[in-house]
């Protein structure tokens, strides 16, 4: 897992919340492989610049790669210079958000609304019409163009 930060926002509150879908540790790392289990379960990070999906611009939806739930569409993304793919918006009802205070600093992560798996984080630097950056891990998510 080299390249991969760990940043722990909050296993305990996420181990609290409910999820339609829901599996033991072992399954989800069978399902997902090492990189993407520390991300999705374990809070991690992606190294800026390593996914492939920071450079889609097809037209599509990114989906969870856990449980493949819609969370944006392409009509939302954008450049921002992190190495992240960003977002200005995610779909009705596809993220869900918590308080982060890893790290020594507030932040707000943002989960799958559907398995509750670690996607990044959102910030309020962002263009219109929202003014969010969605900044989230390649690794957590699929693309299927349309």
């Amino acid at each position: 897992m080299a390249g991969l930060g760990l940043s722990g926002c909050g296993r305990e509150a996420a181990a609290a919340e409910r999820f339609p879908v829901t599996m033991s540790d072992a399954a989800w790392r069978r399902k997902l492989g090492p990189v993407a289990f520390a991300v999705l379960r374990r809070d991690g990070t992606e190294r800026p610049y390593s996914s492939a999906l920071n450079d889609e611009h097809r037209s599509g939806v990114f989906a969870c790669k856990g449980c493949g739930q819609p969370l944006f569409s392409s009509a939302t993304k954008f450049d921002s210079g992190t190495g992240w793919p960003s977002f200005w918006a995610p779909l009705p009802d596809g993220v869900g958000t918590r308080r982060d205070r890893s790290l020594m600093m507030a932040r707000v992560e943002v989960h799958c609304r559907r398995c509750g798996g670690h996607l990044g984080h959102v910030f309020d630097d962002g263009p219109r019409p929202t003014g969010k950056r969605y900044c989230m891990n390649g690794v957590a998510m699929t693309f299927r163009a349309t």
